[in-house]
């Protein structure tokens, strides 16, 4: 299978060039280049794999370059090596007889992000040697929280690369913060960006495209390349846990076998929901795909309009891995709903970019009406959702789940579909302490406490363990205070890597 990029400009490139390049020259992100689509044969024998040979089966579909050997090291490397705790690394828990959740944060930095940038790593180390042009790869990435601390744990000290993550000063938790600046390892850099996410993930998109700076890091040694999931190589795991999601559905006794399913997904980047459809492109059998949204309700608002316009107040929420106004994995969708017409897709990635809006056309909009079903949850509709959720289930989830499971309650209520669904859980509660303890105890939490306090005092009163990567967060050493504005990120990459621009 090869890869060609949503604008037109690069065709025929292999798995390896794809996840090495991160972003095709033109600006455009990397596609298959065929549907990849199981035989009824295929899908039937995938329900019996546990999550470590299912993975291996759908990897060896897309990484066609790569031998059996490699992808079964990359695939042991990431998940059976002592970093998710048992061979279940997703656990799907049942909610209501429709309602299940996929847990995906039971990784080493406690958000779904681990799923990916676990293997990530062994698919670049292995991409770099295969090209064999010698040069270090500097994995550049903005993040609104969960990225950042996932892609500085699966890249760390690993030969041949360095990591360079910018965040918004003061778009995530303290939680977030803290897994980020006190990161370990020689390869690992943190910089905070005055702005919010949409800032410094439009710095970084300017810097890839920006063919002088890269022509000087090149002469340096240094080939840019990205762990976010513009990256092919971070999307593709992804793909696997909504087939793991659906099989353990089947083990459980929920549905048979070739049922049809909706998937919930709270998105803002529209990475990990644009993973669900592609899922359902290789032959999982979904119904419907909910996309959930916070109070930056950007996607809801294309999804029913057909106009995408970013042109509006950036909104702070206490889900801040959705507080993105500009969501870059969009264009993948767009270029498959446009049956591959990549001067369509190329107009209006550039009509966002010079004017923050764009409109598809009516029969575009149309076929994603009939694919996707959109809606958003206010803040205080997020916090009445974790308070319910922990009172009608006792489950805890975080503000991000919750907005999933607002979301899908308003899909039921607005359509009576009440078809077995599966949500997608996106990160532990813990990360998000504060917004949890207050939602669920309102006037009853004492005000002294800090978010590290937090962790003790919620799990105490609801009986749940503080997962192990979040526990003495604030007793380890700040290593990282870097802190720059949007227009000065080259000259702070530079400064890492100690080159004169």
């Amino acid at each position: 299978m090869f890869y060609k990029s949503t604008r037109g400009g690069a065709k025929d490139i292999t798995f390896s060039q794809a996840v090495k390049k991160g972003i095709s020259p033109d600006g455009g992100l990397f596609i298959p280049d065929e549907n990849c689509v199981l035989t009824d044969e295929e899908f039937k024998n995938l329900v019996s794999l546990n999550y470590r040979d299912l993975a291996i089966e759908i990897v060896k579909k897309y990484a066609t370059d790569f031998t059996e050997e490699q992808i079964v090291e990359c695939v042991d490397n990431a998940y059976c090596s002592g970093t998710f705790p048992s061979e279940n690394p997703a656990p799907v828990t049942k909610l209501t007889d429709s309602l299940n959740v996929l847990e995906l944060w039971h990784g080493p930095t406690s958000a779904f992000k681990d799923m990916a940038l676990q293997i990530l790593p062994e698919f670049m180390t292995r991409s770099n040697k295969m090209q064999g042009d010698g040069k270090e790869i500097v994995i550049l990435t903005a993040t609104s929280g969960d990225t950042g601390k996932a892609a500085l744990e699966g890249f760390k000290d690993v030969p041949g690369i360095k990591v360079i993550v910018f965040y918004p000063e003061e778009g995530v938790s303290e939680i977030q913060k803290y897994q980020m600046i006190t990161q370990e390892g020689k390869n690992v850099y943190v910089v905070a960006v005055k702005g919010n996410f949409d800032d410094a993930q439009t710095g970084v998109k300017k810097i890839f495209n920006d063919e002088a700076f890269c022509k000087i890091l090149s002469d340096k040694g240094y080939e840019l390349s990205s762990a976010n999931s513009i990256n092919w190589g971070r999307l593709l795991p992804q793909i696997i846990y909504y087939f793991h999601g659906y099989y353990s559905l089947v083990k459980q006794g929920t549905i048979s076998l070739g049922d049809a399913i909706n998937v919930c997904v709270p998105t803002g980047n529209f990475g990990n929901i644009l993973a669900s459809y592609y899922a359902m492109k290789m032959g999982l059998p979904v119904n419907r795909i909910i996309c959930a949204s916070n109070d930056n309700n950007v996607l809801t608002d294309f999804l029913h309009t057909g106009t995408y316009n970013s042109n509006r107040e950036f909104m702070t929420t206490i889900s801040p891995a959705m507080d993105i106004l500009v969501s870059s994995n969009l264009e993948r969708l767009l270029y498959d709903v446009t049956v591959g017409d990549a001067e369509a897709v190329a107009t209006y990635m550039n009509e966002l970019k010079n004017n923050g809006f764009y409109t598809i056309d009516a029969k575009t909009s149309d076929t994603l009406k009939n694919l996707f079903w959109a809606a958003y949850a206010t803040e205080a509709e997020t916090m009445a959702t974790v308070k319910s959720v922990y009172e009608r289930y006792n489950y805890l989830a975080d503000p991000h789940t919750s907005v999933g499971i607002n979301v899908y309650e308003k899909y039921v209520q607005a359509t009576g579909d009440k078809t077995v669904t599966l949500a997608a859980s996106t990160a532990s509660p813990f990360k998000f302490n504060k917004s949890v303890a207050e939602a669920i105890f309102g006037d009853e939490l004492p005000s002294e406490l800090n978010e590290f306090e937090l962790l003790e005092y919620l799990s105490e009163k609801t009986e749940n363990a503080i997962p192990e990567p979040l526990k003495g967060l604030d007793k380890k050493e700040v290593l990282h205070k870097s802190l720059c504005v949007p227009e000065t990120m080259e000259e702070k990459i530079a400064e890492i890597l100690n080159i004169s621009l």
